[in-house]
């Protein structure tokens, strides 16, 4: 079996997670797969793999799960410690039919007994650590049983304890029912539970198969992104089939980061574009650690034309570019672009690209007043195609409330330019009267002043907007130069300097925009 035949069977049969490394150690067994960091359920496996070695282990694990009782169109949650077990740990749940239902491990307990309830007498994974956190959560009530992949705790069955449980057979999900359910960022509350299906998940493959397609010669892949995320399942999937080396990366610190760079010089590079920000001073290292990176690729949320650009110039290779892509969990890669180091930095930040090609997804602008949507009348961005979600899990009324006929609303709005390019201004519950773009004030702010590492533009109490101003290392902002980078933008109020660490994040590292809003409310009412 080569990838692109392993592909064509994606395509028709779907895509079955528990099947992916079988098939990839089928294409090329010896491909690595490197970690920096110990896997919590197999410590002894060590940190080079071999994708037939990660098969075998994954059939390994499906054999235990198994024997730990789980069976066929069981929903089993995954809420441990950040490690790439997560993946792992959810493709032996595919294997034998289960229906995985990923928890970021930045979900509070709260949140968590909440999903647990929605989800209806699951099994729960998860290991010690989670489960001292969980102490207060009646998991006896909300799951059918409790299974530790590290860690023994009393009532709990020890996957450790199952070693050497004999294989079973896989268990294929039908096409169209639920297979993987991931979350939404909570960035407005308790998350929602997107459901995917084998068809959804492998139709969302096209747009980057033909992506990486254009790529000559075989390159060491690095992926940063969260291990629950739907995004992992196309980024471990597409270069699992492409037989690209593959680097799974945890640590964010920009020291450890450009190590590993050093150590495996990657050719694509995978990560959170607020991931991306806090490397920006390693373009700076004289080692140069992004040297080998010819793609940069992002697809959670638009990123600042100035990281772009100082990532682009810090690569030594010809024809370096950045790929941005849009899209979210319901809808997977709407539209994308391409930018290339001699233009990133004098990119619109709003313009988040084209549509995809033949058999990907259909965007259009819809109208918020009646009146044709335009740059200074943004309507609301929507999407149209076979890979959109099937469903909230538990909350169908609450899809459907966002789903008209074929198409889906994001919750963005924006416009389409005379040339077909996307514009994205705002989140919609995040618009700020008399601010035409949150997100386009920081683009130009941030361009203007290195000495910030964030800036969020929020509501205030009088719906006045508030910078929200984070710099590195605390450092006092010099107002002379922020009265100057800001003169366009008159409406803005005072400046609120916060330490970043205080800025309330989602899992895949967004700000919570709202909860940030209330917080600087908070602040200023304590200042009265």
């Amino acid at each position: 079996m080569n990838g692109s035949i392993a592909y064509k069977s994606i395509q028709k049969r779907g895509l079955h997670i528990g099947l992916l490394p079988e098939m990839a150690a089928a294409v090329n067994g010896a491909t690595p797969i490197s970690l920096d960091h110990d896997l919590g359920v197999l410590p002894e496996a060590g940190r080079r793999l071999t994708v037939a070695q990660y098969a075998d282990h994954v059939d390994d694990l499906a054999a235990r799960l198994w024997a730990a009782g789980v069976r066929p169109d069981e929903r089993v949650v995954i809420y441990k410690t950040a490690n790439a077990d997560h993946w792992m740990l959810a493709a032996a749940v595919s294997r034998i039919g289960g229906v995985v239902v990923n928890l970021s491990p930045a979900l509070d307990a709260t949140t968590v007994s909440v999903l647990l309830q929605r989800v209806d007498q699951p099994t729960l994974l998860t290991d010690g650590h989670k489960l001292d956190i969980l102490t207060a959560v009646p998991l006896a009530d909300l799951t059918r049983r409790v299974i530790t992949s590290a860690g023994d705790r009393p009532g709990a069955t020890s996957l450790a304890s199952l070693a050497g449980a004999p294989r079973v057979k896989p268990v294929l999900r039908p096409i169209d029912e639920a297979a993987v359910i991931t979350h939404t960022s909570g960035t407005t509350g308790i998350p929602k539970l997107v459901v995917h299906t084998p068809r959804t998940q492998g139709l969302r493959l096209i747009p980057q198969w033909r992506l990486l397609s254009l790529m000559r010669k075989k390159g060491t892949v690095a992926i940063h992104v969260p291990f629950v995320h739907s995004r992992m399942v196309a980024a471990m999937s597409l270069a699992l089939l492409k037989e690209y080396p593959v680097v799974l990366l945890r640590e964010t610190d920009p020291a450890e980061v450009a190590e590993q760079f050093l150590a495996h010089r990657p050719v694509l590079v995978e990560a959170l574009p607020n991931s991306l920000m806090e490397w920006e001073a390693l373009t700076e290292d004289p080692r140069m650690p992004f040297a080998s990176v010819k793609v940069f690729s992002s697809t959670f949320d638009a990123i600042h034309p100035g990281t772009m650009s100082k990532l682009l110039k810090s690569s030594a290779r010809r024809g370096a570019l950045f790929f941005q892509i849009y899209g979210q969990s319901e809808v997977g890669p709407a539209v994308g672009r391409a930018y290339f180091r001699n233009f990133a930095h004098r990119a619109n930040g709003r313009c988040v690209g084209w549509a995809m090609p033949k058999a990907a997804a259909r965007v259009r602008v819809v109208s918020r007043d009646g009146k044709p949507p335009s740059e200074k009348n943004p309507g609301f961005i929507e999407v149209a195609w076979d890979g959109l979600a099937k469903t909230y899990f538990g909350e169908q009324e609450r899809y459907d409330t966002n789903r008209k006929g074929d198409w889906w609303r994001t919750g963005d709005v924006g416009y389409r330019t005379r040339f077909g390019c996307l514009h994205m201004l705002d989140r919609e519950v995040d618009m700020i009267p008399g601010v035409r773009s949150s997100l386009e004030i920081e683009d130009v702010v941030l361009g203007e002043l290195s000495e910030l590492s964030e800036l969020v533009v929020v509501q205030g109490p009088n719906s006045e907007p508030i910078p929200v101003i984070c710099t590195a290392d605390d450092k006092p902002l010099d107002r002379d130069r922020w009265r100057a980078a800001v003169a366009d933008f008159p409406q803005l109020a005072e400046p609120v300097h916060i330490p970043q660490a205080e800025l309330p994040r989602t899992a895949t590292l967004k700000v919570q925009r709202l909860a940030l809003a209330r917080q600087i409310e908070e602040r200023l009412h304590q200042r009265t």
